[in-house]
Formats: C-alpha cells, structure tokens, sequence
C-alpha cells in the first residue's frame, strides 16, 4: 500500500548519487520511502525517446510521480534575438522529454529583467504561448509548463508576475519554491501568517498539483545567494508543514536542498501522517 497517495510527495531534485544509474536512484529513492524525483535537465534535456521511456517505466512500477526541470539558460526576455529563440528550443527539448518520461509538469526559469524589466512580462508571454502552441501541434497534451518563483530580485518570477503569464497562455502554472520567496523578500517567512499568506495566494493558482521546491537558503541585499540544508531554518519549512498538515490540496515536494534526499525525508517527517515508523 502507498501511504502517500492521498495528496503528498516527497523527492530530491536529480537522482541520489547512492543510486549510480537513473533506475538505481529511482529504487534507492523508493527504500526511503519518498515517492516523488525531479529529473535536472539544468544543462540542457539531452534524452534519447527509448530511454526516456525505460526510466519512466521504472519509475511508474516503483510509483514514483516525476517531475523535471528544464535548462538554466532559458531567457524569455534576452537582449539576443538568439537566446529568446534558443530558449523556445530547450523548453521544447524538455517537454518532449518529460512526455517520454511521464513526468507531468517542467519547471522553467523563465527570464531576468535585464536592460528592459519592462519587456519581461510581454517577453516571457511570447515565448511560453510560442511553445505551447508547438506544443499543441506535436500532440503533447500531459506537460505542464511550471514558472519557478525566483530568488534574486533581478529576475522574472513573483506569483503575481506568474499569475499574469496564466492570464495570457493555457497549460501554465507556477512552482513555488518556498525558499526563493524568502530570500527576495531577504527574509520573508518569518511567521505563520507569512507562511499562510503565501500558500493562500498560491494554491488557487496551482491547479490539480501544487508543485514545491523545498530548501533552506542564504540571501543577501539582491536576494538569493545559495541554497542550504533544512537545518538552518531559513525559513523554518516546519511551520509550512504545520500549515498544509490538514490540506485536501495534492502536492508535490521537490527537495533542493544540498541534501536533496537527506532533507526530503527530514520534511516528510515534519508530516505526522507521512513519517515512516
């Protein structure tokens, strides 16, 4: 029986290293008792179909729900005509992989503001409408494209911002990492409240999945600096816990931490109800 098919997942960003090929993680992954794992395809989606389609298969047997993220590069609202163009590339790279895969959502970052903040709105619009229309066009009904909220203040990506870009395109929805909130509001999530303020302005955004990335993190006066472990309580993710305790809302938790499985379990624990005994 799994115990987490009630609503929450739990997993690492990228394959646990203790696991030495994608389905050894995935089974590495599974005896800790975590059931969700994003794949990091931070450098560029480089899959060929037939293995996508091996490691989805591992990971539906082992019921295990993949997510996957897709390249550091991407930028909607580049000063090159050939990055914004690139950039449609490795979305699209990433979703066909991710369909491959049976991974349901791709986690995008999508923009900085550059020279022209002003143009990162329309930009970002452009370029996610550009991919979901090809999209569209190749048939693939099942991938998400999930906007992450951004940790420095350069950058494109509040829930606000994001809730624009799902004004304007069908199939978008935000990411929310916790961490990154607080560190471009350089210490945000301090109280219940400010937890509870954001998960109410981002769970009628999230659809069916509210996706997570979870990690404590250093910041500065321009934001995030670096992702650290749970430990740290930079937020404290035990009043996030506290709060979605009793939810009806399905999530998954994506744990970007340095110590991506490490601090998956340690915030599944967090959950009475998800703790192994």
């Amino acid at each position: 029986m799994n115990v987490f098919a009630a609503g929450m997942r739990f997993g690492p960003a990228g394959y646990p290293s203790a696991g030495k090929t994608p389905e050894g993680s995935l089974e590495y992954t599974r005896s800790l008792g975590l059931d969700a794992l994003e794949v990091e395809f931070v450098r560029g989606a480089r899959i060929k179909p037939e293995r996508a389609q091996e490691v989805g298969a591992k990971a539906k047997a082992l019921d295990i729900r993949l997510s996957c993220h897709a390249p550091y590069f991407i930028s909607f609202n580049s000063d090159s005509d050939e990055t914004r163009e690139k950039s449609i590339g490795w979305v699209m790279d990433t979703a066909r992989a991710a369909h491959n895969l049976g991974a349901y959502i791709i986690v995008i970052h999508a923009a900085s503001y550059g020279k022209s903040p002003e143009t990162a709105l329309p930009s970002v619009v452009a370029g996610l409408s550009k991919c979901k229309d090809m999209l569209d066009d190749e048939g693939i009904k099942d991938v998400i494209l999930g906007v992450e909220t951004m940790g420095k203040l350069g950058q494109f990506g509040t829930l606000d911002e994001i809730g624009k870009v799902m004004d304007e395109v069908d199939g978008v929805r935000p990411v929310l990492d916790v961490a990154h909130v607080h560190a471009r509001g350089r210490g945000r999530l301090k109280t219940e409240q400010d937890m509870r303020e954001l998960i109410d302005q981002f769970f009628p955004l999230c659809g069916d999945i509210a996706h997570f990335h979870i990690s404590c993190i250093k910041y500065g006066e321009k934001g995030e600096i670096s992702h650290l472990p749970l430990e740290t309580k930079e937020p404290d993710m035990q009043i996030l816990a506290d709060i979605l305790q009793d939810s009806k809302q399905e999530c998954t938790f994506i744990c970007e931490s340095p110590l991506i499985e490490k601090d998956a379990v340690v915030f599944r624990d967090m959950f009475p109800q998800y703790r192994r005994a």
